[in-house]
Formats: structure tokens, sequence, C-alpha cells
């Protein structure tokens, strides 16, 4: 009977047997969706597809066909075929009849991708296994078969310097500097998009590939295929949304510390860019320059006219951006409205505290529209009225004090079902906001985190609160990787890490300094970190003037904070920044058309160059520029690989040495400069700036 249970549904092939639902359709050009369920019809859901994708690719090579006798059936969507075989039979174990039906995705030449598993004869698995959670839903698993020696790459931000992540296992959530995002892209020819926000977790093992949800009600995932890593992206920009135009001050610097505390100290900094000729774009207020966390405006007594410093600052040509954290301190003037209108994540047991950092917080619901439309008042008219340009959207996982993620519960679920979604709603409301406001084309988000579709919300993703070590810069250059692949491609650091920069350390300048030459060549060139002193921490102590606590300040962080001869490489470097603004605005619009990523492994531009498929301290700015920061203390001089073959030239920018690729050189590297190539003579006029 099992061939009786395949069916068409408009352009969608259905599969039923033993209580499951299988709903296999095209999503977009060479993509399929696939969902299954338990126990009920398909649901929609919170997901990262754009609903307008349920479209075939290509209505002339678009076809379902049902083998009846055979059992099988076949959806073809442009170059992606996927293949059902069903099959019902007495399992001995049960002692019933069992339909299953597996599915098999290849290219329309027949070159495999990947497949569920098969049942393994007496091992009896399962490819989508739903694991009932008493009274409740499914713990869910989706396993695959895929090539023994594909390449991975994508999933967002995980500290940890592994291009090819074939081999790892990974947690499907957010922490401060980790942002899990679900995709991935395969050197096999194909990309795969867990369409589902709930905690959990991967493993790209050499003998399957396993997806878990640790709550969930359906199965839910997406495929898509081309001949190289760049069609793949634009597939999957188009399946989830295109990043936005990035304006004009994203592409020089941007100048940030923790923290200005006052009016005056912000100014002074503005102006000190200004006295010593240095370009500066956009300048921030960082956290609590509020009385309390989720007041959403600033504080009077140090912050005393806003509007004249927005005023002041665009007299410069100089954007004003603020930190927005959605934590609601239980002391907020906005706390017991907002509980009383069920705006605030509840926990579920114990004290309704999500964070503890300068006293008890809970984070406002941004999975709720109501939550979100409020805040965004609250912040259009204590901030946009006023002049600020832009907002960073601090918090974004959000960070919980202890991460017991089983314990809170959202407008949208339990957390358990939808956590990874709540940095996406985050930065959707203030983007949404925005748009209200007429700032369309002119919206950027600074945010700690993302999920999948986020990058249609104006999400600039930075890193969070790495070490200020080379090892932590190490890890940044394969983030800014992943977190392209991933569908994210506007990415930034922190400037020499956040944590514990010391300014007067001259190890740590020699940090700052490589960090300074390798945040040049990210999509935002971006300077921040908790400073302090050797001879003292650099955290005064601020109280206002009713004696009440305040948050410290951190120590300088300006250029200049340095000393001449890292004032010296600041320059340099910003003025490269400056001198890149068409390359860079190009990157940004292709990024905004096709989805491509302004960081790119050198595997991206170079699929077919095996040799580079896992080097991870070295990328491309683009198609034009081959980067390879120096990752190690004390280092001078530094090894670096030219992709491709004697076809392709490769001119050093600091020397304008022409050199044939395909080969690895040992160059120069003083403290001052990094090794950056142009590749077949694209200089963009950078060469002797370095």
């Amino acid at each position: 009977m099992s061939e009786l249970t395949f069916a068409i549904d408009g352009d969608a092939l259905l599969w039923t047997g033993d209580g499951e639902y299988l709903r296999i359709e095209p999503w977009g050009k060479n993509s399929v969706r696939v969902r299954a369920s338990k126990m009920h019809e398909i649901q929609e859901q919170e997901g990262a597809l754009l609903p307008q994708n349920n479209q075939v690719s290509d209505s002339h090579n678009y076809g379902i066909t049902i083998d009846k006798p055979n059992r099988t059936a076949e959806l073809r969507n442009g170059d992606i075929v996927v293949q059902a075989k069903a099959s019902c039979g007495l399992y001995s174990g049960s002692g019933y009849e069992e339909p299953r039906c597996l599915l098999s995705f290849y290219k329309a030449d027949g070159t495999p991708l990947i497949q569920e598993i098969p049942s393994g004869g007496s091992l009896n698995l399962r490819a989508r296994w739903f694991k009932p959670i008493t009274g409740g839903d499914y713990s869910i698993v989706a396993s695959f078969t895929t090539p023994e020696n594909e390449k991975l790459y994508g999933m967002g931000e995980y500290q940890q310097n592994i291009l090819n992540l074939k081999g790892c296992t990974l947690e499907l959530a957010h922490r401060n500097s980790q942002a899990s995002i679900p995709f991935v892209v395969s050197s096999a020819g194909y990309g795969f998009l867990w369409n589902n926000p709930a905690l959990g977790n991967v493993t790209f093992g050499k003998n399957r590939t396993e997806w878990r949800a640790e709550s969930a009600k359906q199965i839910d995932y997406w495929i898509t295929t081309g001949d190289t890593p760049s069609s793949i992206m634009k597939h999957y920009a188009d399946a989830t949304g295109h990043a936005p135009h990035m304006p004009e001050w994203g592409l020089g610097f941007w100048q940030c510390k923790l923290r200005y505390w006052n009016q005056r100290q912000l100014l002074d900094v503005a102006h000190g860019f200004k006295q010593r000729n240095i370009p500066l774009d956009l300048i921030v207020v960082d956290f609590f320059h509020w009385p309390h966390m989720g007041d959403f405006r600033f504080e009077n007594e140090f912050w005393p006219d806003p509007k004249a410093m927005a005023d002041d600052l665009h007299s410069m040509g100089v954007k004003l951006m603020v930190s927005v954290w959605p934590q609601v301190a239980l002391a907020s003037e906005n706390y017991v409205e907002m509980k009383s209108k069920n705006l605030l994540v509840r926990a579920d047991k114990g004290e309704d505290v999500g964070m503890m950092f300068e006293g008890p917080s809970q984070f406002y619901d941004a999975t709720n529209p109501k939550a979100r439309e409020y805040v965004w008042e609250k912040c259009r008219t204590n901030y946009a009225e006023l002049g600020v340009d832009a907002f960073w959207l601090d918090e974004a996982e959000p960070e919980y004090g202890t991460y017991d993620f089983d314990n809170y519960r959202y407008y949208a679920g339990p957390n358990q079902q939808v956590a990874n979604i709540y940095p996406r709603d985050y930065n959707k409301g203030f983007y949404e906001g925005q748009q209200t406001i007429g700032r369309d084309g002119d919206i950027v988000n600074l945010t700690r985190c993302a999920w999948a579709g986020s990058q249609r919300y104006g999400s600039l993703v930075w890193s969070g609160d790495v070490g200020s070590t080379f090892a932590d810069l190490r890890a940044q250059i394969t983030c800014a990787i992943h977190m392209g692949m991933a569908g994210i491609p506007w990415f930034t650091t922190d400037m020499g890490g956040f944590h514990d920069g010391i300014i007067d350390s001259d190890n740590f300048k020699e940090l700052l300094a490589r960090w300074c030459a390798f945040s040049c060549f990210l999509p935002v060139m971006r300077n921040h970190g908790d400073r302090s002193l050797h001879t003292a921490t650099g955290k005064e102590t601020i109280t206002n003037s009713a004696g009440d606590h305040r948050s410290p300040s951190g120590a300088d962080n300006e250029p200049w904070s340095y000393g001449p001869e890292m004032e010296q490489i600041f320059r340099k470097f910003i003025a490269i920044r400056e001198k890149m603004r068409p390359y860079t605005r190009e990157l940004f619009e292709s990024a905004h058309i096709d989805g491509q990523p302004l960081v790119r492994g050198l595997f991206y531009e170079f699929p077919q160059d095996k040799s580079v498929s896992d080097i991870a301290d070295e990328y491309m700015f683009g198609p034009d520029i081959l980067v390879a920061p120096v990752v190690e203390a004390g280092a001078r001089s530094r090894e670096v690989t030219l992709p491709g073959n004697a076809s392709i030239t490769w001119t050093d920018l600091r020397t304008g040495k022409v050199y044939e690729g395909g080969q690895k050189i040992t160059v120069d590297a003083g403290i001052d400069t990094i090794p950056a190539f142009a590749r077949d003579g694209h200089d963009h006029g950078l060469i002797g700036m370095l």
C-alpha cells in the first residue's frame, strides 16, 4: 500500500505513513524545502525562509513523477533532484508493517549531494527521528550520509581557529561571542539550512551529519545546489533575504571605548579627531549612559543636551551611535508597565530574573511584536528624535547570567523551541522602527548576535567580548569567514579585543597594531575595548549627584592614547581605508545584490585549488585583495600561500613586486604593515601605502 501514500499538492510532493507527514517542495532556484511532522499536518512556524520563495526556479525544468510499481517518486527543481523511496514491510521486532520513506538529493546530472541515512538492516535506524517529550512535542534528529572528504564552511561564529568544519560538533545556541547560524556550504556543491530556531547541536561526522533539536514540532530544512560557493550564497540570500545597502558612513573608521561616560568627554574626543585631521565616520555612546537598564534614555546629569551633542557631531560629518541593551532592570522606570503588559521574557522556575550584571534585570521579549513596538517607541522619542543616527544592539543573544536556557519562555514559545530567533527579532524591531521614520537605505544595527535571516534587518555583527590575545586574533579570521558563509556579510570585531588591553603595555600595543591592520580589511573598521593601565585601573569610580553608583569608564582608547608610533599606525590604516572606499562600496553592493560575503576564504575564489581549502590564517577581501594578517607575537615575517596557478599574478601592495600564483613565499611584516596582495593587477591604488 505504500505506493498510494505519495501525492502531489500543487508544486509539492507529499508522503504519509506511520503517523508522519512529509512535504517536499521547490523553494527558490535549484533549491528545495523539506518538512516532516508527527501526528499532525505540516505547520507554518518561525523560521528563516522568506515565504515568496515557495516557487519553482524554472517551469521548463521542474516536475514531479511518481512510480507506483517501484514505490518511488522524484521532484526536480532546476539543478536539484530529490528522490523519495518508500517502503513498507513487516519488521520482526515490532511484529507489524512499518511504512518508511528515504530521501536522496542529487544534482540534475546525477552527482550525489547528500542522502538521509538508511535503516541499516537490523540496526533499524531512522533518518527522521521524533523522540516524544512526555506531554509535549518532540526531541528531533535528522541524519544524513555525506561525502567523507567534503569541506564545510559557515554556521556563524564559534571562537575556534578551524576553517573546515568537517569533524566538528557545534552547539546550536547563542552565547556572548557565539552566534549560531545553522547554514553550511559544502565543497561537494550544496548548501544546507537547518530551518529551526530550537536549541540543539549539529555533528559533521565522517560517517554522518546529525542535526538535533531539543524540542520542536517538526523537522524543517532547505537544500540548494550550485557550481561555486558564490552561486550557493546567491541562492541562500534569495531564500532568506539580502543585506540592505550599506550607507557611506559605514565605509570609514568608527571610534568607541568602554565607555564615554558624559557628553563633554565624547565631544572632546570627536573634536580631537578633527583637530588631528584623522578621518572619523562614527562615534559611539556605549552602555550605562542611562539611569537604569530598560529606561532607554540618556541620564540627564551626564548628558544634558543630546540634541546639541548630535548637532555638533553632524556639523563635523560624524554620525552618532548609541548602545541599547534588552535588559529591563527591576529598578527601571519602565519595569512595572512592561511586566504588566506581558512584554518581558518569563522565567519558568525560580526568581524571574535573567541577569544580575549591575543589578537584577529581565530581558524584554523581542519575539513579541508589541514589545518591539514599545521599545522602539521609547528609543525613537529618546534617541532618534534627538539626532541619534544608529543603534548598537548589545546583549543580543540574550546573555543569560547562567545560560540556563530551558528556564525561559518567550511570546513565540518555550526557549528550547525558539531561542535562536531572539537576536533576529531584536534587530527586526529596530530596523522596521527606523523604516517608519524614513531611514531606508541608512540603517545599520551593530549587534552582538544573529540568526539565519538577520542580514535582511541591517545586522552588522561583531564578534563579542573576545580576549586581547593573539589566539583571539587568529580566531577572528575564521569567525569572519564563517559568518560570511552563513549569509551575514556585515561583520566586525573589537579592535585589539575587548578584555584587558593595557594601553601602556608594549605587548598590547603590538597586538593592537596587528589587529588595526586586520580591521582595515574587514567590512567595518571599528576601534573598541575595555582598556586599563599598569599604574591604575583606568576605571574611575563614578557616581551621580545623589551618590548612586554608575558604571565605570575604561582607560583611553583613541589612536593618540598609545603614543606617537601607534598613532601613526592608526593614521596609516585609516588612510588606506579611505583610499579603498570605492572598492569597499562595490563589495557592499555585491553583498546587497548577490549575497556575496566581503570576507572570503581562499577556497571561495579558488574552489578548484584544493591546497587552499583549509587555510585559516589568510583570506580574500572581496575578489581582488589577499590579506595575510600577522597572528604571532614577535613575528616580523610570515609565510603566505598565493592561490591559483601561474596564470594568476599577485602584486605585493607594499613593494609592487609581482608573483605567480600556486606558490608559498615568505615576506617581511614589520609592526606597521600587513602582507596584502592584489590579484591580477587590481590594486585599487594601494601599492606603496602599506
